[in-house]
């Protein structure tokens, strides 16, 4: 009888104990997310990681290597220019580093697969528009420019300025920079004469208009290579570089994004980074 009634606490004293441990596995079970399910209370869930896509993957995209690092924009402008008297020519910005700058002219060609590369590559740009190339389509440049890409003046019909009188030559320079004014919202305050042909008139008629800087260049993009002013055919720190809004039609059957991309090649090749003209100039 002692026997059988030990034997049976010792039963029932096992299926309590037993009874315990399995109401904790069902507890833990129950307090363990499913996999895929949200985290409860007790965990939050882990923030989601953005990964910035890879920078030479990018490049490879188009064809390229990716250029040197563009220097920060100098505190000191090197390139001052005045608000007073005619208004400075220069072909260059005086500075030590290895950077360059890329110049667009015209607006003709308005390749959407262009707003694509630039937004991709970051590659700063100075735009020189002409208002007859641009006024059927004046919104394409406005992402290009939404990119931190200034929109500067190259008049309204491309004419051979000197060979204009002063009124006319003022008429070409004041009628451009009123008009992306109104279109991109910033007044020009540089201006690139059509064909580089310009005279102390042109000076004259850009300081009326309110235009600070004449822009001239040191190389100037054609399909594959530059025509280069160095008869060494090399680019040299501060170099301003001139290329055009081009298609097919003027490139021989390439696209603007393939001159662009020779053009890159050629500044890649020689080490150089590019830079935004504007962050190197005052004007005072």
């Amino acid at each position: 009888m002692g026997d059988f009634w030990g034997r049976s606490v010792r039963v029932v004293a096992g299926a309590a104990v037993l009874a315990v441990a399995l109401a904790g596995c069902q507890r833990s079970a129950a307090e363990k997310p499913k996999a895929g399910a949200p985290a409860g209370p007790a965990g939050p869930a882990a923030p989601e990681v953005r990964h910035e896509p890879d920078t030479a993957a990018v490049w490879r995209k188009w064809g390229l290597k990716p250029l040197a690092p563009a220097p920060a924009a100098p505190v000191d402008k090197p390139l001052k220019l005045s608000r007073k008297g005619p208004a400075k020519v220069f072909e260059s910005v005086p500075t030590k580093g290895r950077v360059v700058f890329v110049t667009l002219d015209d607006g003709q060609e308005k390749d959407p697969k262009f707003v694509t590369m630039l937004r991709e590559l970051k590659v700063p740009v100075t735009m020189f528009l002409t208002k007859d190339d641009i006024q059927d389509d004046y919104g394409y440049f406005k992402p290009l420019q939404e990119l931190g890409n200034r929109i500067q003046d190259h008049t309204i019909t491309h004419p051979v300025l000197p060979t204009l009188g002063p009124e006319g030559q003022k008429h070409e320079i004041c009628g451009d920079r009123d008009a992306l004014t109104e279109q991109y919202g910033t007044a020009p305050t540089l201006l690139r004469p059509p064909f580089g042909r310009w005279n102390s008139a042109t000076q004259e008629a850009a300081r009326e208009c309110g235009i600070s800087g004449i822009v001239m260049w040191r190389a100037s993009m054609q399909i594959h290579d530059f025509q280069y002013d160095d008869p060494k055919k090399e680019l040299h720190p501060g170099d301003i570089l001139l290329a055009h809004f081009r298609g097919p039609k003027q490139l021989k059957g390439e696209t603007m994004t393939q001159m662009f991309a020779h053009l890159l090649k050629q500044i890649e090749k020689r080490g150089f980074a590019v830079g935004r003209l504007e962050d190197y100039i005052s004007v005072r």
